[in-house]
C-alpha cells in the first residue's frame, strides 16, 4: 500500500497523525488563551480600580473602526469554516476560494487596524509625554489597548501566514485541504483569533458607551 504524501514521521498512518496534530494544536491554543487571560485579568483589576477613567478612555476609541473589524473577522470565521466543510465534501475548488476569502478578509482587518492606529496617534492617544488624556486611569486603559490589540494583530499576521502557506500548497495539490490535518489546525487557530477579538471588542470599545 502506497503511503500518503501527507504522512510525516514518526506516524505510520494518517489517522494517528491527524490526532497528534489536533492534540498539539489544542495544547498550543490553551497556551495562547493563558497569555490573553493574563492580559484580561490585569485589565479587569485596573478597570475595577479606575472604573470612571476606563469608561472615559474607552469612549475615545473609534467605534466605527472597531465594529467594522468585528464584522470582518466574523465573516472570515464563516469563510474558513465553509472551506473546511467544502474540503470534506470533496469540493476543493470552492474550498480554496473560501480560504482565499479568509486571507483577504484577514488582510483587510490589518489594513483597517492600521488606519485606526494612525488616527489614535494623530489624536495623541498613546501613553507618554503628549498623551491627550490626563490621569493614571486613562493611561492604563490605553496601555492595555495598545498591548492587547498589538498582540492580537501579531496573531492575525501569523494566521495569515498559515493560510497563505495552505493556499499555495493546495493550489496544485487540493488534497492539502483535507489530508494530514493542516486545514483543521489552521482553522482552529483562526477561530481563536476571532474569539479573542470578540472579547476585546466590548472591553475596549463598548465600556465607555454602555452607561449612556
Amino acid at each position: 500500500m502506497t503511503a500518503s504524501p501527507f504522512l510525516r514521521p514518526p506516524w505510520d498512518n494518517l489517522n494517528r497523525q491527524h490526532q497528534a496534530v489536533s492534540l498539539g494544536m489544542w495544547i498550543f491554543l490553551v497556551s495562547e488563551i493563558l497569555l490573553f487571560a493574563g492580559l484580561f485579568a490585569g485589565y479587569g483589576v485596573y478597570r475595577h480600580l479606575y472604573p470612571a477613567s476606563f469608561a472615559k478612555a474607552s469612549a475615545q476609541t473609534d467605534i466605527v473602526f472597531g465594529t467594522v473589524n468585528t464584522a470582518i473577522l466574523m465573516t472570515s470565521s464563516l469563510s474558513i469554516a465553509l472551506a473546511g466543510g467544502l474540503a470534506r465534501a470533496r469540493l476543493p475548488r470552492l474550498a480554496w476560494y473560501c480560504l482565499l476569502a479568509t486571507l483577504v478578509l484577514g488582510a483587510a482587518f490589518l489594513v483597517v487596524k492600521g488606519f485606526e492606529y494612525r488616527e489614535d496617534i494623530d489624536k495623541h492617544l498613546f501613553p507618554g509625554p503628549q498623551f491627550a488624556l490626563g490621569g493614571t486611569g486613562p493611561a492604563l486603559f490605553f496601555s492595555f489597548y495598545w498591548i492587547m490589540t498589538g498582540v492580537h494583530a501579531a496573531h492575525v499576521s501569523g494566521g495569515l501566514a498559515a493560510i497563505a502557506r495552505l493556499l499555495i500548497a493546495s493550489r496544485n495539490e487540493p488534497a492539502w485541504l483535507s489530508g494530514g490535518g493542516s486545514e483543521e489546525a489552521t482553522a482552529l487557530y483562526w477561530h481563536l483569533v476571532d474569539v479573542i477579538w470578540i472579547v476585546l471588542y466590548p472591553l475596549l470599545y463598548l465600556n465607555g458607551r454602555t452607561h449612556g
